[in-house]
């Protein structure tokens, strides 16, 4: 007895020490929780001011400046009864996440759309979606975490592997926004595509038994059916089309939203210092144009020069504020090409697209004098190659613009009879701008013949299009973005292939003129009848203005 006395003391001391271990253990726990906790309460009382760029982050899709087409395209694309998986290209700054997360709201309250009033906007960026290659945690699709793996929480202490959603099972019902989508690795890729057939996601675990018993109901459904994830990809990036993989451009609809303009920049610029209430000076926010690339870039000057204001004690804005703040920003202004007031010999009016989505204005200057030697032509001011980065891959792009000069050549001698031999030719591109692609085909053609000829190229009209050696003009890439480009540097007449027509330039504010050879672009730009087969008494001539087009001239 004596022994067994001793025995169930020892015991129990051992037990009231592991129960007062417990207890001392928990107490010092929620004593440390307390004061963890009010310091988390005396964190959430601190507040700085809102920043100015969510104060100007757009409310409806009216605010949504300089994008009214591609929000056009978006809302067609996602509010619609059946709603499908969206590619959106652009540079930085210009609404592109704005604009997806408020057309949800829209599709949301439309009768015809599927989505839900609890639809979710699930946005992540591509670049920080980092993974492990064993599958033991991807945020994208969602992992598995085995019962060996730390973090497996209760079910692992039971041996049980569980499921873990990822985003795109978080999207189920409603839109996954991915950034710079172009950036995902293309393990994840694959798998994104995947789901996006599949619409579920499907896990896998050398742990799952469908047999045990001691599994949770609700993980043997997601091992046997899979996860859910009926989503709509909504995915934007910078990058070129090229750069993005087929498989992934051909499950999408592509819409492209356009750099902003002068005008697109000075009314965000505006519609922040109304937000933060403050007035500007006449001729802030032409300025802010004259600097600003994008949205982002105009709301941070804004807000850099309401700023030296307030350090002042004054709520307006001058313009010499702003100039203070481009100048210690090191701002660069932006390059903006206008038509000449003039005409001149060898000067012609070129377009060009970047990204299929932004048009450029471009000169082409040409000169010719006549030669004793056999004649030359040289070209000058291209950028005749550029080294780009796709997908992990380093590729060298290399210009053709040498091949339309030559081209161009070969049309002056078929068509028009001019013995190039005769002269040295001079082509230069000024602003040593990539020039890539056979556009430039009439251009280049008009330029020389402006140069050989002596005669003045009219400085209203600008021209895009390919031209063969036969002289045929063939439809060429991005005609809209190239007709815009041409309105902001205020071109009156745009010449374009006849292919490349839409019976939505009709509306636009600048004459669009069709042409199916080089003969009616040269009859076009210098009025000529000469005999060397630009026109022919009784041969029609088919060239035709965008009412005549419509209205079946």
């Amino acid at each position: 007895m004596t022994l067994q006395f001793f025995f169930s003391a020892v015991v129990g001391i051992y037990f009231f020490s592991l129960l007062y271990s417990q207890r001392s253990s928990q107490n010092a726990v929620t004593g440390e929780s307390k004061k963890e906790l009010e310091k988390l309460n005396a964190l959430e009382k601190i507040k700085l001011a809102e920043p100015l760029s969510e104060k100007t982050r757009p409310k409806n899709l009216s605010e949504i400046v300089g994008q009214e087409e591609a929000v056009k395209a978006l809302i067609a694309a996602l509010c619609g009864p059946n709603p499908q998986h969206v590619l959106i290209y652009g540079p930085p700054g210009v609404g592109k996440t704005a604009a997806a997360r408020l057309i949800l709201e829209r599709a949301k309250h439309t009768a015809c759309s599927p989505f839900l009033p609890s639809a979710k906007f699930i946005e992540t960026d591509a670049t920080t979606l980092q993974f492990d290659e064993r599958s033991i945690a991807d945020p994208l699709i969602g992992s598995v975490h085995d019962p060996i793996y730390q973090g497996s929480g209760a079910y692992g202490n039971a041996g049980v592997p569980q499921p873990k959603p990822g985003a795109v099972s978080n999207a189920h019902g409603g839109v996954l926004f991915i950034d710079e989508i172009g950036e995902l690795h293309p393990i994840q890729l694959n798998r994104l595509l995947k789901v996006l057939e599949d619409r579920r996601v499907k896990f896998e675990s050398a742990y799952y038994a469908s047999g045990d018993k001691n599994i949770p109901l609700h993980i043997h459904k997601i091992f046997r059916d899979g996860m859910p994830a009926d989503f709509r990809l909504v995915g934007a990036t910078t990058r070129n089309p090229e750069e993005i993989p087929p498989a992934l451009r051909s499950r999408c609809v592509e819409i492209y939203f356009n750099a902003l303009d002068k005008n697109s920049v000075e009314k965000i610029a505006e519609n922040a210092a109304k937000n933060a209430g403050v007035s500007l000076e006449d001729g802030v926010c032409e300025l802010i144009s004259q600097f600003a690339d994008n949205g982002r870039d105009a709301v941070s000057i804004i807000q850099t020069s309401i700023s030296a204001a307030a350090t002042e004690g004054r709520k307006n804005v001058t313009v010499k504020d702003t100039e203070w703040v481009l100048q210690v920003g090191k701002y660069q202004p932006k390059v903006i090409a206008k038509c000449a007031s003039e005409p001149k010999v060898g000067v012609v009016n070129g377009l060009s697209v970047a990204n299929l989505s932004t048009g450029y204005f471009m000169k082409i200057e040409a000169s010719a004098k006549k030669s004793a030697n056999g004649g030359s032509v040289s070209v000058s001011g291209i950028i005749e190659s550029e080294q780009l980065e796709m997908r992990g891959r380093r590729l060298i792009k290399k210009s053709t613009a040498k091949e339309s000069v030559e081209n161009a050549v070969t049309v002056l001698k078929n068509v028009f009879g001019i013995n190039t031999a005769d002269f040295d030719i001079h082509i230069n591109f000024p602003g040593g701008i990539p020039v890539d692609g056979p556009s430039a085909g009439i251009a280049l053609v008009c330029a020389v013949y402006s140069a050989v000829k002596n005669i003045k190229m009219p400085s209203d009209i600008a021209l895009t299009g390919e031209v063969s050696i036969l002289g045929s003009v063939y439809a060429v890439g991005g005609v809209a973005s190239k007709i815009e480009a041409a309105q902001n540097a205020n071109i009156k007449r745009v010449i374009i292939p006849r292919d490349n027509y839409r019976r939505t330039f009709e509306d636009l504010p600048i004459e669009i003129i069709c042409a199916d050879n080089i003969k009616d672009v040269i009859k076009i730009c210098f009025n000529t009848a000469e005999n060397e087969g630009v026109y022919v008494p009784g041969e029609k001539l088919m060239i035709a203005s965008a009412s005549e087009v419509n209205s079946g001239k």
